[in-house]
């Protein structure tokens, strides 16, 4: 089974974390990629920064392209993830090793990936 675990933080960490910190947490984070590789069907990649996003969105006379994310969630999704392990436990042991986890406002959200699209009509 496919799982997209995507990496979030929340807009402040940047700030609250000194230099020195965070380059130990982002140290971590290539030990954890390595230490899991084989898990990955794909290394993903991490995100630019919010400011540098583009959203498209639906309006009345068709779709709008905006600058900047179109998210409700207060998180910032910095970078993502395919994990390619047999179930959900697996992809949360893994999840739950993520080093970032030890900075304040991290998470990952694990979620299923639609692999089969055969059911569809054409």
């Amino acid at each position: 089974m496919k799982y997209v675990i995507m990496f979030t933080s929340t807009p402040e960490l940047d700030a609250a974390v000194p230099a020195e910190r965070a380059e130990e947490v982002y140290r971590r984070v290539y030990e954890w990629f390595g230490e899991h590789a084989e898990k990955f069907a794909d290394t993903g990649a991490e995100l630019q920064p919010v400011t540098t996003a583009t959203t498209v969105t639906r309006g009345e006379g068709g779709p709008v392209v905006a600058d900047g994310p179109f998210s409700e969630a207060k998180e910032v999704i910095g970078g993502f993830s395919v994990l390619d392990v047999p179930d959900l436990d697996e992809a949360i042991a893994i999840a739950k090793t993520w080093p970032m986890l030890d900075l304040p406002g991290t998470s990952v959200e694990i979620r299923p990936m639609v692999v089969d699209y055969s059911h569809m009509e054409q």
